[in-house]
């Protein structure tokens, strides 16, 4: 974070300083990293004691003063004799409301020197990735500022942005949200110039209440943008193309669509990625060799090239950043195992029927000759009243791609087993198991040399470490 004073501080947030016994004055100078962690503190370290879903950032304020914390951000103030040595504390309303308050200030300020350019990306899928892709190409460039992991809420976006110091260059701000007025209020913050929506899709269809409430969420990206900004839209989801009505912001298309003005075509699949040509809308184009799993990470790769070619960076160094990058993110399509030629792709972070469809036509697509394709699957989550039609589709999906073995793990999933069976063409491929230790105590006797198994589910389902477990036995 830039420097800035505890007043500045207690300014931007709206707070009040309580200093006795400290050493500091309101003219300290902080410019650590921020946190709502403990476990993250280290010396200089801003802690934002926040009010968790079953704790209370203010238990564990002794513990980050102990690791080094410079200031500590609370909604009351706090009685120190406890504490290892005396630290600022800074009394506000919400402690959440005045982390977003001081990344709204820090950017505004580190905005005005000129020189930093801003990215927001947002959609029901593909966040992360794009992310990730986009900061490998900025990085070639200059200075780049990305969210560790999914950090795109409302205190994992501001802790990112608080990371911005005067030099600076681009900032990818990843920006999710679960209900209206989310996305505007990390937009307020971060002012992008550039905009990014890929997908309007069910993912967490049951927290915002359907379908078109996720499209007027995720509109909030571009419905801000000022006329000097850029809306990157995916020309190829008709819900994304029509936000082109919704912003005053100059409209760049990307897509598979022909009148896409970043495209891919001559795309071919393996189990060691995707290649494709790149065009761009000067007339460039390049073979990209993209190592990421999956046809439909495509789609991510031309939005991070869209943004990248709005910001003056070259083709070829578009290609370096979209063929350097290996995987999307840890438990992301992510290829373990190999040993006794059984793969294991471990995508157990997040799903939606959106991804777990493309997981499972990607393993379709990637099986090796004579080998069988097994797909682990559990619950996706967040889907509300949609929850039992979309696992229906998703078992019936699995028979018509003709995936040879299904596991489906966990009650909250079993429709997706039922569905399978009732389909009335499957003797026995459909197996059921409560738990990820009785589907790890199958699949280790059962699967053979030649086998690919993608592992897909929700992270509350918790398949993640199944994969992993898996991944090892393979190794």
């Amino acid at each position: 974070m830039i420097g800035l004073t505890l007043a500045e501080i207690a300014s931007a947030t709206r707070g009040s300083l309580v200093l006795d016994g400290t050493g500091a004055t309101e003219q300290t100078v902080v410019d650590g990293l921020s946190t709502t962690d403990s476990r993250e503190v280290v010396d200089g370290t801003l802690f934002f004691a926040k009010h968790g879903e079953f704790t209370d950032g203010h238990l564990f304020v002794p513990q980050a003063v102990d690791a080094g914390a410079s200031l500590v951000v609370v909604d009351h103030a706090l009685d120190t004799s406890g504490w290892s040595r005396p630290v600022p504390q800074l009394v506000v309303e919400d402690t959440v409301v005045a982390l977003g308050d001081l990344a709204t200030e820090v950017i505004a300020r580190v905005r005005s020197a000129g020189l930093l350019k801003i990215v927001g990306v947002t959609g029901s899928n593909g966040k992360t990735t794009t992310k990730n892709l986009l900061r490998e190409i900025l990085e070639q460039v200059g200075p780049t500022i990305a969210p560790r992991a999914s950090f795109n809420n409302e205190v994992g976006a501001p802790v990112t942005m608080l990371e911005v110091t005067e030099d600076t260059e681009f900032l990818v701000a990843e920006m999710g949200a679960s209900g209206i007025g989310e996305i505007a209020r990390l937009v307020r913050m971060a002012r992008p110039d550039i905009g990014i929506v890929l997908k309007v899709g069910l993912a967490h269809a049951g927290e915002f209440g359907g379908i078109e409430a996720t499209l007027a969420a995720k509109t909030e990206m571009v419905s801000d943008l000022l006329d000097s900004d850029v809306a990157i839209l995916n020309l190829d989801d008709p819900r994304v193309a029509s936000m082109a009505d919704k912003t005053v912001a100059r409209i760049l298309w990307f897509g598979l669509d022909d009148r896409a003005e970043v495209r891919a075509t001559d795309i071919v699949s393996s189990a060691r990625g995707t290649s494709f040509v790149l065009h761009l809308p000067n007339g460039e184009s390049r073979a990209v060799q993209f190592r990421v799993l999956g046809e439909h990470h495509v789609m991510n790769a031309l939005a991070a090239a869209a943004a990248a070619h709005t910001l003056d960076v070259g083709i070829d160094r578009i290609v370096d950043g979209l063929q350097s990058v290996t995987r999307a993110e840890r438990w992301r399509m992510e290829v373990m195992g190999g040993a006794r030629g059984v793969t294991v792709i471990n995508d157990a972070y997040n799903a939606s029927p959106d991804s777990m469809a493309a997981a499972l036509k990607t393993l379709a697509q990637i099986a090796e000759p004579g080998g069988r394709t097994v797909a682990v699957l559990g619950e996706m989550s967040e889907l509300g009243e949609f929850s039992g039609e979309e696992h229906d589709r998703i078992g019936l999906l699995a028979v018509r791609l003709n995936i040879d073995q299904l596991i489906v793990v966990g009650p909250a999933a079993r429709r997706m087993h039922i569905s399978t069976i009732n389909e009335g063409s499957w003797d026995g491929e459909s197996k059921y198991f409560d738990t990820p230790d009785d589907a790890f105590a199958h699949l280790q006797e059962s699967l053979n040399e030649g086998d690919t198994v993608l592992v897909k589910s929700s992270n509350s389902a918790g398949l993640r470490f199944l994969g992993d477990r898996l991944g090892e036995l393979f190794s």
